[in-house]
């Protein structure tokens, strides 16, 4: 009996136990002595190791599976193709460039630096981030997707934000630009100028609802606040600011804005160089995420996948009054955000649904958006499971608001059922054309995005001005206590 034990000792779990690799014996040896001390340690393994093999097989299957329908469906593939190309360089593109050179410049030169010191006092209470966030959350706001996911990476990577800051500040800073809003969906898609307002405020005051929710998420854990310098923090971890932030003080963002400055370390003609190259690669990066999934959405369209279930969704949703035309739309807005869209601007439906599914769609910014976000911060240890979270509850909330609004103050002929030709004149079908998704010059929309990236710097500029005027007027706000509490302070003392 002594040698039969010490024969399973020495084949079995004793090995285990000291840590040698489980596979040096069966897993199946551990499986039917309850005793055994780490008998559960090869079935994990082989769990995981089928789990990564059932996950190997099926996107295999997928792609063999897109691509010969790719092959059945040419013309379908195709149009679907320069559908998304046409949308990427209509909408995307003119909207994004701007943004993107002009943020990259500005982190290069410290210039976030210097608003994370004079705004900290207002995101730290408010959103529970840094104040660089609030550089993050004005250009998220102004740009669209997929910025604020590329500027909380860089943040992070910079040691201004840790990463469940970053979780929490791309959760709700990375949402849609308001000319994609106003100009594609209102007045190209719903030929309804008027929308305009209820789309934008909707998703704009839902997703600041949606950072205030956040706020409180891993709040306590490690990695919930920035200290001045932990571990494992990136070099540039001696910018970031103390928990209970002083008063704004210019002489610190000067300083931040130094230091950020010298850090960096490029000449300017390099800082440029690379801030173009890098938003350029970016931007075609972006493209082809919205050409791809436009793709695929568009075969498994053709070969009615869509369609079964968007009618097993009109089955649900239909005792509860939503229009079964509605269906298809918010199962194309679950993959991509233009296509699912338009689709609820076609459906035969009241204008009011179809303006709550749009702004659903919208906030959820599809899977391509998901996979867009997927691909930016991998490498910096965030995860993305909770910036999906934060997408379903910003649809939510935008539906919500959506259909508030539009009770308290109805569009004229939001009763009316409007068929799907009278919406559709105009707008591009999928198989693509020469008209444009957005109206007006392709320059001219360049130059709207100029001219937002140039007003979004200079409403950041009024609201450090702002914080400094207060500290001037000896109003100090600290943050105590997870508060926002003002304290006069006494004249004659430092200031």
């Amino acid at each position: 009996m002594a040698a039969g034990a010490c024969q399973y000792t020495c084949c079995g779990w004793r090995q285990a136990g000291r840590g040698h690799a489980p596979a040096a014996f069966s897993p199946l040896s551990a499986g039917p002595r309850a005793g055994a001390p780490g008998k559960g340690r090869p079935v994990l393994q082989r769990l995981r190791l089928d789990r990564s093999r059932a996950a190997a097989y099926l996107f295999a299957v997928l792609a063999v599976a897109i691509t010969v329908f790719m092959v059945i469906y040419p013309e379908t593939a195709f149009s679907a193709a320069l559908y998304g190309l046409r949308a990427w360089w209509d909408i995307v593109f003119p909207a994004l460039l701007p943004f993107f050179i002009g943020s990259q410049i500005l982190m290069g030169l410290g210039v976030v630096h210097f608003m994370g010191v004079l705004l900290e006092p207002l995101m730290r209470p408010l959103f529970n981030v840094p104040g660089a966030g609030s550089f993050v959350l004005a250009m998220g706001l102004a740009s669209g997707y997929p910025i604020g996911a590329i500027l909380t990476a860089g943040l992070l990577r910079q040691g201004l934000v840790d990463r469940r800051e970053g979780e929490r500040l791309m959760s709700f800073a990375n949402t849609a630009d308001p000319l994609f809003m106003g100009g594609a969906v209102a007045v190209g898609m719903f030929r309804r100028p008027d929308t305009a307002w209820v789309i934008i405020a909707a998703h704009y005051l839902s997703s600041l609802g949606v950072g205030l929710i956040l706020r409180f998420y891993s709040r306590g854990k490690q990695g919930g606040a920035p200290v001045a310098g932990p571990r494992g923090r990136p070099a540039g971890a001696g910018l970031s600011l103390p928990p209970r932030p002083p008063a704004p003080s210019l002489a610190r963002a000067l300083e931040a804005l130094y230091e950020a400055r010298r850090r960096d370390g490029r000449p300017f003609g390099q800082l440029l160089g690379d801030s173009v190259k890098g938003s350029v690669n970016t931007l075609l990066m972006v493209g082809g995420f919205i050409i791809l999934f436009s793709t695929v959405i568009r075969i498994l369209d053709a070969v009615g996948i869509v369609g079964a279930v968007a009618s097993a969704l009109g089955a649900v949703l239909g005792p509860i009054g939503a229009a079964p035309a509605l269906s298809r739309a918010a199962v194309s807005g679950l993959l991509e955000i233009t296509i699912g869209c338009q689709q609820a601007a076609q459906a035969a439906a009241p204008l009011s649904p179809r303006l709550v599914i749009a702004g659903a769609v919208i906030a959820w910014s599809g899977l391509s958006v998901h996979a867009q976000v997927a691909a930016i911060i991998q490498g910096t240890g965030m995860s993305l499971l909770p910036y999906v979270g934060a997408r379903v509850i910003h649809a939510l909330l935008a539906g919500m608001i959506t259909a508030v609004m539009l009770s308290l103050a109805p569009l004229g002929g939001g009763s009316r059922v409007q068929s799907a030709a009278g919406l559709t004149a105009g707008v591009p079908a999928a198989a693509g054309g020469a008209a444009p998704l957005l109206p007006g010059p392709w320059l001219g929309r360049l130059g709207l995005g100029t001219e937002a990236f140039l007003a979004t710097v200079l409403a950041l500029g009024m609201a450090c001005a702002l914080s400094l005027a207060g500290r001037r007027l000896h109003v100090v706000w600290l943050y105590q206590d997870g508060r926002l509490r003002p304290r006069t302070r006494r004249p004659g003392r430092g200031g």
